[in-house]
């Protein structure tokens, strides 16, 4: 008996082969637009199919995330209803692939979790993988690092992870995590460190950086070229602003600072960490925003 929650919207793929699931729903945190850039890349290099959607009217509030009109001259031409979907492809390799998308359900998260837990046994899914961005201490002049959560310390330490042990609000994401865990199944969540001072705005390194780690872990083909060239092309933005103001490059140097001790403690080299009177957070993303308002 299928759940209520979810429709099929087409059979299922012929010759399916342990695919793996991509998790980037709207809602939680993204800095940068790292996770929804990520995705959007993905889906954009691999034709995929809906083959499952999810009641959408029993998880998502509509008043907070509203359907669109189509207005033509004062005619109501339809609405734009909010999708919660998986779909399916192929890499050029012809390995399977399953992206769920769309906006994080406001209710009924164990149903949601039951569903999508059903649909996952059936397609036999391999492996979940998710993806984030969120806003960390970290200049931009330095490569994009990430971290990791994820249902094996294995996994975790893949490709870093916090040292420390502390309670912090979940998304879905983490939700979906602990149920592939409860049924002895991998997932991960990739989470790249965007600079505080660039959430509000794109930045495209974090999301090559998502889709880089994601290739390695899962085998997949996924070109990310064109996302380092829009990365390098911000970077040059960054730096255009941060070169007219005197606090903003001592800002960065004092991050560039703090990051390289960090690097040398792990590798054992202690060195100094100075991080003096950073300009806040909010006083920065500002400042970014008017700049490329300007550009």
């Amino acid at each position: 008996m299928t759940h209520p929650l979810i429709t099929w919207e087409n059979d299922r793929p012929e010759g399916l082969r342990e695919p793996v699931l991509f998790v980037a729903l709207e809602g939680w945190i993204d800095a940068g637009f790292g996770a929804q850039s990520a995705v959007g890349t993905l889906k954009g290099q691999i034709r995929t199919e809906r083959l499952v959607s999810f009641d959408t009217d029993e998880l998502i509030d509509m008043r907070a995330r509203r359907p669109s009109m189509t207005l033509v001259n004062g005619v109501n031409m339809g609405l734009k209803w909010p999708r919660l979907q998986i779909r399916h492809g192929r890499d050029r390799a012809g390995q399977d692939i399953l992206v769920l998308t769309g906006p994080e359900p406001d209710h009924k998260w164990k149903g949601f979790l039951a569903a999508l837990m059903e649909v996952v046994e059936q397609l036999n899914v391999r492996l979940c993988v998710g993806f984030g961005a969120f806003p960390a201490p970290t200049p931009h002049t330095r490569p994009v690092t990430l971290g990791a959560t994820a249902t094996t310390a294995e996994l975790a330490g893949q490709d870093g992870f916090i040292e420390a042990s502390f309670e912090i609000p979940a998304g879905i994401q983490a939700a979906i995590e602990r149920a592939f865990a409860e049924v002895d199944k991998p997932a991960v969540g990739i989470w790249a460190r965007v600079p505080h001072y660039t959430a509000a705005m794109p930045y495209p390194g974090a999301a090559a950086a998502i889709l880089d780690c994601a290739a390695r872990l899962t085998g997949l083909v996924i070109d990310t070229e064109d996302l380092r060239r829009a990365g390098a092309q911000a970077i040059g933005q960054i730096e255009g602003l941060v070169a007219n103001n005197p606090e903003h490059v001592e800002m960065v140097r004092q991050l560039e600072q703090q990051v390289d001790s960090e690097v040398n403690l792990r590798a054992g080299q202690p060195g100094p960490i100075d991080l003096g009177n950073l300009p806040s957070a909010d006083e920065l993303a500002a400042e970014f925003e008017q700049f490329l308002r300007d550009q």
